[in-house]
């Protein structure tokens, strides 16, 4: 009989839980995509990256995110798409782009929410962003270059 390494318990990180509290539910997750975009949509820097992949109506959008944050925070599943490779043919955004993403949606999330409701949108954000920024900007040829 064969058992499983005992090490294997301590790096599988626990899974997320629904965030499952009065008040979160897919309108409140609608209310914080719709002001976020328009926060957005309003930024110097990032409105314009975004005007030039959503053109005319952006209802389909706001309902994919919408599908997204209610996967994210709900476990719905309701999310079918491909965030990586969407986020990859944005060849003109930066890592400090980011930055003003996170700023933007931490601010949305804590007008919206309670604190502690707030906190969990954002730790999920930041780990997402994390997530993409490695997928868009590490190449592991130029940090062994860096490297030495």
């Amino acid at each position: 009989m064969t058992s499983k390494p005992v090490f294997l318990d301590r790096v599988r990180p626990a899974a997320e839980q629904s965030l499952a509290r009065p008040g979160v539910d897919r309108a409140s997750i609608g209310v914080l995509v719709r002001e976020f975009y328009s926060s957005v949509r309003k930024d110097e820097r990032l409105g314009p990256i975004f005007a030039r992949e959503i053109t005319g109506d952006w209802e389909p959008h706001l309902e994919k995110m919408t599908d997204f944050w209610c996967s994210v925070i709900l476990k719905s599943g309701d999310y079918h798409g491909r965030p990586v490779p969407a986020h990859l043919k944005l060849r003109d955004v930066t890592e400090e782009d980011f930055d003003i993403w996170l700023a933007l949606f931490s601010k949305t999330a804590s007008e919206l929410f309670t604190p502690d409701i707030a906190a969990v949108f954002v730790e999920r954000a930041e780990r997402i962003a994390t997530s993409l920024e490695l997928a868009m900007f590490f190449r592991l040829g130029s940090a062994a270059a860096a490297g030495g």
